[in-house]
């Protein structure tokens, strides 16, 4: 992670001196089944990729953010709103990832930086299949595309909330399911999840972290992206 903070940090000063610059934190993986299924160094990854890496790249790239100002884009899940059995060590990383932004997004409100975190819904990517759910188990139809979710995210960016959902339906989900207690919304979750669960694709920990990273004089822009692969 020095490396890659530092080969970031070099490429803004060499390439994009000046403007305000957006850290999007996107990479994730997931596992179905029931704990610790696929197997334990499989949840642990999780944890390693969807929670320690976010906090670790942002804390040290922050200066170069207070610096020049600008955001951070955070990708959580609608399953950051409710417990989720069969995913559940997913949905706990998925929670931390938008309790942690919209906490940093308050800490951070005068500074010139801002957090914002993104929670798409089932979206039409390969996520499901390399997490091992099984093939038709996942309804797409009325799922976002990856474009979609983008576009939303970079919406927010002209907006003023901490959080954003796409798509009218996961906004009507995560309502009612943040209203149900806890207890309700787990049991009703592990009804849906059950049997939903395949062999999980090969895990390369080679690609475990892929940050994207861009840099333009207004946020929302269309800049150069780096990727920097570590691990």
């Amino acid at each position: 992670m020095d490396r890659a903070a530092g080969a970031v940090t070099a490429w803004l000063a060499d390439d994009v001196p000046g403007g305000r610059v957006l850290l999007i934190n996107n990479s994730g993986i997931g596992a179905f089944g029931p704990f610790p299924e696929p197997d334990l160094p499989r949840q642990l990854q999780m944890i390693d990729v969807n929670v320690r890496g976010l906090v670790d790249l942002t804390g040290r790239l922050l200066p170069v953010l207070r610096g020049r100002g600008g955001a951070v884009l955070n990708v959580a899940s609608t399953v950051a709103y409710q417990p989720t059995p069969y995913a559940a060590t997913y949905g706990a990383t998925k929670a931390f990832v938008l309790h942690w932004t919209v906490a940093l997004d308050a800490e951070w409100r005068g500074t010139g930086v801002r957090a914002i975190a993104l929670c798409p819904g089932t979206t039409r990517t390969e996520f499901f299949a390399a997490a091992g759910v099984a093939g038709g188990a996942v309804r797409l139809r009325g799922a976002l595309s990856a474009d979609e979710v983008a576009a939303a995210g970079y919406g927010a960016l002209a907006g003023t909330g901490s959080a954003v959902v796409p798509g009218l339906l996961n906004r009507l989900m995560v309502a009612g399911a943040a209203r149900l207690p806890k207890a309700w919304a787990a049991r009703l979750a592990a009804r849906a999840m059950a049997g939903r669960r395949s062999a999980p694709a090969p895990w390369l920990p080679s690609r475990r972290r892929t940050t994207i990273f861009r840099s333009a004089p207004a946020l929302g822009r269309a800049a150069p992206a780096c990727r920097v692969r570590c691990g």
